[in-house]
């Protein structure tokens, strides 16, 4: 009996903690969700804006005939369907964002599912615990259960701490990822500068597009980053702006897609995607020391719980 209800302890401690992670998460998640939402909805409206500007300039008037005489026509209709293809390129990421927001909100839904009940759980648990306590002849009793809680909530930390580097690990696989085919870009970019022709700008443009999904990657990984963080931040004393990371992406996505044959422009997007690959990086090395300090302390509480057992 004594055993179990350790063991108890230790389990529901750490429910009581996912229980309370899971309901940050959701809430943040949903701030999100309505932020995007409402960017969604100036998108569209955008798109019919620089859809109605493209009509007005395909449509034939007299206006239409001067600007077609004056050689001005294929210049501004070509600004306006670049303006019409960021916006719709844009609107088509902040809806697979939308998509990735709503899927987490699910599985993070179907977490909390079994753990409805977990503060119900727990007090019948802590009535068994004063009952035990009373019915036993040891004078050491109530320490042990007193370690067990502590040992519960110290093996729940450290897996969420453990949770936060996987999350952060992935982050920065997609960012490598993204890193690499910009070096790509970048290389095939100057070749292009230097004459290359069709081919290399054609090299350039996959490149791009492929560092362009493991951009949007390295977003949908990093906002389940920062939801990771949101429990464990301030105990791990994380002094980091979690927020500018999961923007990050944003330059790209919002103007880039117009710009992408600009050197420059990749150029800056490799610098960006490698200052935040080292930033994630500063954040998970103080994961790492905070899960070696955690450990620690958990050894010293198993051992000093194993010492007085021995004492029962």
């Amino acid at each position: 009996m004594f055993s179990d209800i350790n063991e108890q302890l230790i389990k529901i401690n750490g429910d009581l903690r996912k229980k309370q992670k899971y309901k940050v998460q959701i809430e943040d998640f949903q701030k999100e969700l309505e932020a995007v939402e409402g960017k969604i909805s100036q998108l569209n409206d955008q798109l019919k804006s620089d859809q109605e500007d493209v009509n007005k300039l395909e449509r034939m008037s007299l206006t239409n005939l001067f600007t077609t005489l004056s050689g001005t026509k294929d210049e501004k209709l070509s600004k306006e369907n670049k303006e019409l293809l960021a916006t719709k390129h844009r609107l088509g990421e902040v809806l697979k964002t939308k998509s990735d927001i709503d899927e987490s909100i699910n599985e993070i839904r179907n977490k909390l599912q079994p753990l409805s009940n977990v503060e119900d759980d727990y007090q019948k648990l802590l009535l068994q615990k004063e009952a035990l306590i009373k019915s036993s002849d040891s004078a050491h009793a109530d320490k042990v259960l007193e370690l067990s809680e502590q040992e519960g909530s110290l093996r729940a930390y450290i897996d969420e701490l453990n949770e936060a580097i996987t999350a952060g690990e992935l982050v920065k696989e997609s960012l490598m990822d993204a890193e690499n085919s910009l070096e790509k870009a970048s290389n095939w970019g100057t070749a292009d500068m230097l004459g290359g022709g069709t081919i290399s700008g054609f090299v350039k443009h996959q490149h791009i597009n492929d560092a362009e999904d493991y951009l949007h990657d390295a977003q949908t990984h990093m906002r389940k980053f920062q939801k990771e963080l949101l429990d464990v931040q301030e105990e791990a004393k994380l002094e980091v702006d979690i927020s500018s990371l999961l923007m990050f992406a944003d330059f790209f996505f919002d103007g880039f897609i117009v710009d992408f044959m600009v050197q420059g422009k990749i150029n800056d997007a490799l610098d960006e995607t490698r200052e935040q690959y080292d930033k994630v990086t500063e954040v998970l090395d103080k994961l790492e020391d905070q899960v070696k300090k955690k450990t620690e302390e958990l050894e010293l509480v198993q051992k000093e719980k194993k010492f007085v057992v021995e004492q029962l």
